[in-house]
């Protein structure tokens, strides 16, 4: 995997506004409306980053979901981080976070 320039990572998170920043890392919060349905989104979120064979860091903090996205293997960001963003952000829209 490549990594991706400056220019890029900004015009990626253009794609994914929920999503900052943070040194080699993009970050986002999501709330559920309950601590059920956190566990739910993180359900399908390990669902899907086994498909894309690329994994989030998640704390669960009640019905809160602190994650990050980085790959490690190239030593900071990729397309495959702004390809698991885009996906978790379809798995919280659907679950009201």
């Amino acid at each position: 995997m490549n990594l991706l320039d400056d220019s890029e990572v900004r015009r990626l998170l253009a794609g994914v506004p929920q999503w900052r920043r943070e040194g080699d890392e993009i970050r986002r919060t999501v709330t559920a409306p309950d601590f059920p349905t956190a566990i739910r989104v993180v359900d399908e979120i390990a669902v899907e980053a086994e498909k894309l064979n690329h994994h989030p860091d998640i704390d669960i903090r009640w019905r809160t979901l602190h994650l990050a996205l980085t790959t490690h293997d190239a030593g900071g960001l990729t397309g495959a981080d702004f390809t698991l963003a885009a996906r978790i952000d379809e798995i919280a829209a659907a679950h009201g976070g």
